[in-house]
């Protein structure tokens, strides 16, 4: 097996990873590897834009307000305002680097409003090609740098520990030659979210938690797995992945309405079609629970749709949409994930070497929902803040143990024994196409928008039978069936609502679990209260889905997501 060796390992080429590779050029030579192609990234998918606090008028502190308000009492303060206070800095960043931002014709940035922010702070690029604008600006400069090297169409299998210290990973390419990294300061996981584990989701096939699972095999921490965002507007079109309608589509206008005219968000939310994603996604769920299809009015915003908008308006046309005069279906589906490998404020996690950041990272900003055009900023700050932490450790790093030639080998020898991933026209290939999806079918049906204990009890059941029947190869499975089952036993744990996460048995915010998270760590878990020090544990034995005893503490109370000061105290998640 080939053994290649830099200073650092960056798994991940989304806004994360190639961030944090553009702040590491000085700390020697950096492999970022690609699961697929560098483009095929969720950042080069991301439509919207930058939130940041850069227009006259608004303030860091305003757009922290509207950031705790989405996380619903689960955001970590800290990590807030450093997102907030240096999200600016890094935006003009990327514009020095040469993205191209729409601007005025004075040079000033083109804001857009979206759901849940109390000012116009999103900031586009191509309207909305935000993602892509930004990936190919940072991929033209990571390859500018002859110390850095991208390698496409490399999959991570494994983190490699070495005397306690993550050392580097094993990988595969396309043709199924395995390699091994060995890191010699650092490996970065920047491998994104785990959206694809549900039906209806815009998260292509890379996006289904490679990274976490292999974090937590690892011993890394993972938290706040039951916070997985559904975005409000895919086009309902039956595809998979669904196609995504930029919450600034609703930012400039358009409503949403059913099939008999019924602009049913009015009588939901004080924000109506802009309230915080989870409302809105939730209140589009339970119309069609009803039997109401539901369609987004775009023909309000107008013929500026074409400029605003050029990539949505692309994609209605190829499906014979014309969204200037016509409204498009549109359906929630899984869209981004807040739960993570925990980090602290500088990317670190609990295993010595390893460091994350972008969407397979938790540190805490997002809570229990995402604020609309966070997550490109989340990416920005704690990407260059990694970069930090690792070249400030030179001293340390350079001493740790490096894994000799005999160690390399007998490593070597034991991930031979792991089975080659299933060729694409091989009968395993077939099985694991039928497992991921009765998988993803079973997280969308009974851990989906609405949770409930019987829903959660039988997804448990269904994960345990399908990890008893994976077929030898593709790895890839198992790690969709770990995450599945963290983000079902997270769901189990936390009864109450809040935020993304609604229990139809428990409709309410319960004061025990506010700024508390759950935790999971290589076969037990424990929930941590993180506005203190305090934390409490309670083990599940023989890791995640093994069993389960359920924690003391109030469950009932009202719901009130930090609500500005004009707005009335909300009580319960189902009639506001």
């Amino acid at each position: 097996m080939e053994v290649i060796r830099v200073d650092c390992l960056i798994i991940g080429a989304g806004i994360g990873g190639l961030f944090c590779a553009l702040k590491l050029e000085s700390t020697g030579s950096v492999a970022v590897l690609s699961k697929g192609t560098v483009l095929q990234s969720a950042t080069a998918l991301a439509q919207g834009g930058i939130a940041a606090a850069v227009a006259p008028g608004d303030s860091p502190a305003l757009h922290a307000q509207d950031t705790l308000y989405a996380g619903d009492g689960a955001c970590l303060p800290s990590a807030v305002e450093i997102l907030v206070s240096e999200g600016p800095l890094r935006v003009r960043e990327l514009a020095d680097l040469g993205v191209p931002f729409d601007t005025h014709p004075d040079g000033t940035f083109r804001l857009a409003m979206e759901g849940a922010h109390g000012r116009a702070r999103v900031i586009p690029a191509g309207g909305d090609g935000t993602g892509r604008a930004v990936a190919e600006v940072l991929i033209d400069a990571v390859r500018k740098l002859p110390q850095i090297e991208i390698i496409e169409e490399t999959e991570a299998l494994d983190l490699l520990l070495h005397r306690g210290r993550c050392v580097g990973a094993l990988t595969v390419t396309g043709v199924g030659e395995f390699r091994l990294f060995v890191a010699k300061r650092a490996v970065v996981l920047a491998t994104g979210g785990y959206a694809r584990i549900f039906q209806a989701t815009t998260s292509g096939e890379f996006g289904a938690g490679d990274g976490l699972a292999m974090a937590y095999r690892a011993g890394a921490r993972l938290a706040d797995m039951e916070f997985v965002q559904f975005h409000p507007t895919a086009l309902d079109s039956g595809e998979d992945p669904l196609c995504l309608i930029s919450e600034a589509v609703r930012g400039h206008g358009a409503a949403l309405l059913t099939g008999d005219g019924d602009r049913f968000m009015a009588r939901r939310h004080t924000l109506a079609d802009l309230a915080p994603r989870d409302v809105v996604a939730r209140a589009i769920f339970e119309q069609q629970l009803q039997g109401r299809r539901v369609f987004l009015d775009t023909t309000s915003v107008g013929d500026s749709f074409r400029e605003r908008f050029p990539s949505v308006y692309r994609t209605c046309l190829q499906r014979s949409i014309d969204p200037v005069h016509e409204l498009p279906p549109v359906t929630p589906a899984a869209h981004f994930t807040m739960g993570g490998v925990l980090t602290d404020l500088d990317g670190a996690t609990n295993v010595p070497g390893l460091f994350a950041c972008g969407e397979v990272a938790c540190t805490g900003v997002h809570g229990a929902n995402r604020l609309a055009s966070n997550s490109l900023l989340e990416g920005l700050v704690f990407a260059r803040r990694v970069a930090q932490s690792v070249s400030g450790r030179r001293s340390r790093l350079a001493d740790s143990a490096d894994p000799d030639p005999r160690a390399l080998e007998t490593i070597s020898d034991r991930f031979h024994m792991r089975p080659p991933r299933a060729a694409p026209d091989s009968p395993n290939r077939s099985r694991f196409l039928e497992a991921a999806d009765r998988l993803r079918q079973c997280m969308w049906r009974n851990v989906g928008l609405i949770r409930n204990k019987d829903g959660l009890l039988k997804a448990k059941d269904i994960l345990n039978e399908i990890s008893t029947t994976i077929p030898d190869g593709p790895t890839s499975l198992r790690n969709m069936v770990l995450v599945a089952r963290l983000v079902t036993e997270a769901s189990l744990l936390r009864e109450e609502s809040r935020g993304s996460h609604y229990r139809s048995d428990f409709q309410h915010a319960a004061p025990f679990w506010k700024h508390r998270r759950i935790i999971f760590e290589k076969g037990s878990v424990f929930h941590e209260s993180f506005t203190g020090g305090e934390h409490c544990t309670e083990s599940i034995g023989g890791g995640p889905g093994a069993g389960r005893r359920d924690y003391c503490g109030p469950h009932t109370g009202t719901q009130d997501r930090g609500r500005r000061p004009d707005e009335p105290l909300r009580r319960g998640f189902g009639r506001h």
